[in-house]
């Protein structure tokens, strides 16, 4: 999925960032190699910044793939953490698994398999932040279920909101036309005070009131 940057302003921020960590910069490398999706570092950086001035301790991510997000999150929370990873590919799992425990913190991340609304709907309690990137025609049902579940003063994180530009323009297939009733929808929900941040492919960031 191609960002909605100016692709000169892309590279400048690419630019800016610290290099990561070998574990990151594998897992990134890998993500290339084999076309899986990732938020990339830029949008690491974001999550980890979101999770650590809301002092977030329970998390679940819609979406984890090999797990990149999820250690961004792992690390921000800090031990002590509860970072929830979802991934209907066994084979990811294992990935993931073998990347967590790399990096020292597979103490901190639950992992389930399979629908990641399903997992979510199974597993009890509140969360502090929500991650939703999964399937795109399942953004309004993932809004739906995550708003009453996430605590005051929480905090949803929402990617690919702005799916290449095509949300502008009058939604054609179903995954553009899921994306701009999600976003409709979460600007409309008065328990929310949401923000799209024009990063990579739009990222949005609500906090729960």
């Amino acid at each position: 999925m191609a960002g909605i940057l100016d692709a000169k302003v892309e590279k400048y921020l690419d630019r800016l960032l610290p290099e990561r960590d070998a574990i990151l910069a594998e897992m990134e490398e890998y993500a290339a190699k084999h076309k899986v999706p990732i938020i990339g570092p830029a949008c690491g950086r974001l999550l980890a910044l979101a999770t650590q001035l809301a002092g977030a301790k329970r998390i679940f991510e819609m979406g984890s793939a090999i797990g990149y997000s999820t250690l961004w999150f792992a690390r921000a929370a800090g031990p002590g953490a509860e970072v929830y990873y979802t991934d209907s590919d066994p084979a990811n799992g294992k990935r993931a698994r073998e990347y967590f425990e790399r990096a020292g913190v597979a103490d901190r991340i639950r992992q389930l398999t399979g629908d990641a609304i399903e997992s979510f709907e199974k597993t009890p309690g509140d969360f502090d932040v929500i991650l939703i990137d999964i399937n795109k025609p399942q953004y309004p049902k993932a809004l739906e279920k995550a708003v009453p579940r996430l605590k005051s003063g929480g905090v949803l994180i929402t990617d690919n909101v702005l799916w290449s530009g095509k949300v502008a323009r009058p939604g054609k297939d179903k995954e553009t036309r899921a994306i701009q009733k999600f976003n409709e929808s979460m600007y409309a929900l008065k328990e929310l005070f949401p923000v799209i941040v024009p990063l990579r492919d739009g990222v949005a960031i609500c906090r729960k009131a």
